[in-house]
């Protein structure tokens, strides 16, 4: 139990300085990991000594344990942030930077080049992506249409995944796109795609390791970020790597398409060029 579900229960229960300094921890629970214990005594107005009568009688051993709850929940995607200190731009494209250099620095060249045979020449190819995943899982289905044909998106918006992961199987390629703070079934849809017979590709954050093993290639993207949410700029560069890399892999037929795709374009006068 959180400690801002453990103040909720017990608030009734507290004495009045420890109501102060409750007050203190839910007004900052979203960027708690960032304060240190003084200060937060600080901004509450009462004494670490009763900041720690507090953390005890809550079940905490300590301010470095309800700290480190805080950071664990930051791991899983939680935004955290700290509004009288804003992150600096540089900060931001340190990070982006260094998370982009991470991703593609990483990457196996046999994966990618399996990756990139399987998403280029298989029947089917099916992006499944929700939450945090959706954009990204958008943009690569979005690209990879361009180049060739039979790229689906799931699941559709409002409907479920069973019809569509069922048609699945061999010959067709999955790409799971699942970052952190994933649907609670997602390891349930990752074998339910990997029995059908299909080719699986999973992307997901550093986090999604255990779940390598039961993919045939996994792409691992760093989400590190200096602000509240996390960066999706190595994703994105990873979708641009993967887009452009199975358009050189069809050749002439993938040129092909992008023309009749342009002169459809033209011809419907869809876009402002």
């Amino acid at each position: 139990m959180s400690i801002v579900a453990r103040i909720q229960e017990h608030y009734a229960e507290l004495p009045p300085q420890a109501r102060r300094a409750a007050d203190a921890i839910l007004d900052h629970a979203d960027d708690l990991a960032l304060y240190s214990s003084a200060e937060l005594a600080e901004i509450s107005g009462v004494s670490q000594a009763t900041l720690s009568r507090l953390y005890r009688q809550l079940g905490f051993s300590s301010f470095a344990e309800v700290r480190d709850e805080a950071r664990l929940l930051r791991g899983r995607g939680v935004p955290l942030d700290r509004a009288d200190h804003p992150v600096a731009l540089r900060e931001h494209l340190e990070a982006d930077v260094a998370n982009v250099r991470r991703c593609l620095e990483g990457l196996d060249p046999d994966d990618l080049a399996t990756a990139v045979r399987h998403l280029a020449h298989d029947r089917r190819v099916a992006i499944i992506g929700t939450r945090n995943s959706y954009p990204v899982a958008l943009h690569l289905r979005q690209q990879l249409i361009q180049v060739r044909n039979r790229i689906d998106l799931l699941p559709l918006a409002g409907q479920t995944l069973g019809e569509d992961i069922t048609d699945l199987g061999e010959g067709d390629t999955a790409v799971l796109i699942g970052f952190r703070r994933r649907r609670r079934d997602f390891p349930r849809i990752l074998d339910a795609c990997r029995a059908s017979g299909a080719f699986v590709i999973l992307i997901a954050d550093t986090a999604a390791r255990r779940y390598a093993s039961r993919t045939a290639v996994w792409f691992s993207c760093p989400l590190d970020a200096p602000g509240a949410f996390d960066s999706y700029a190595a994703a994105m560069a990873l979708v641009a790597l993967l887009s452009s890399t199975v358009a050189t892999e069809l050749g002439d037929a993938g040129r092909r398409r992008v023309t009749r795709v342009a002169g459809t374009y033209e011809a419907l006068d869809e876009l402002d060029t």
